[in-house]
């Protein structure tokens, strides 16, 4: 299941957000080699891991599998502050478009060859279902252009906002996705059935368990 951590129940979470910032600087520092990223503790926080981000944790009996975060492109963002090479054109903002970052899955659960595993699957539903609910249809990537067919398959309407550039050992392009309820049924299609993948709101008598 998708768990979504706000500012408001993140105190329900503080162990599994403790795995999850472990798990990004093991994927972003420690096998990808983005060395600015690196912590003396192992743990890869940014700027904008503030009150306005949502993080969304895929969770199996207590352990933190897959991770991604969302943050709202009125605020500052990846985009806006730190890559705005990447966007050639008038930068995508508004209440309905939010930019995808941090996305990762811990190696055990990846997709081998061109389907996407469970972990992949459930994360990608997630921010659709997500969106969905709250009136949000498109969200900033930056990325790999070979993800561009993936998505495309995974049918959302992809715009690139720039060529690629070279950034680090790969490049990187930004672009805008867009999604609606063919997005999920296609999603759901691949993985075999259509329940829900995020999580009920945490009881409120967790907070007195940890």
């Amino acid at each position: 299941m998708i768990h979504i951590v706000t500012s408001e129940n993140r105190h329900l979470y503080r162990q599994e957000m403790e795995q999850a910032y472990r798990l990004r600087h093991r994927v972003f520092v420690d096998e990808m080699k983005w060395t600015e990223l690196a912590k003396d503790d192992g743990r890869e926080i940014d700027q904008f891991d503030d009150e306005h981000a949502v993080h969304m944790l895929y969770i199996d009996h207590g352990v933190v599998q897959g991770y991604q975060r969302m943050l709202p492109s009125t605020r500052p963002h990846l985009l806006s502050h730190v890559l705005p090479q990447l966007c050639e054109d008038e930068r995508p903002s508004g209440s309905h478009i939010w930019e995808w970052t941090r996305y990762c899955v811990e190696p055990a659960y990846r997709e081998r060859g061109r389907t996407l595993s469970p972990v992949a699957n459930a994360l990608l539903s997630g921010i659709v279902e997500w969106g969905l609910d709250r009136g949000i249809s498109t969200i900033i990537i930056e990325m790999n252009p070979l993800w561009l067919l993936r998505l495309v398959q995974l049918h959302f309407r992809t715009i690139p906002l720039g060529l690629p550039q070279r950034i680090g050992d790969q490049d990187v392009l930004a672009v805008t996705a867009t999604f609606d309820r063919r997005t999920l049924a296609r999603l759901q299609e691949m993985r075999g059935n259509q329940q829900r993948v995020l999580a009920e709101p945490e009881p409120r008598i967790r907070r007195f368990a940890r």
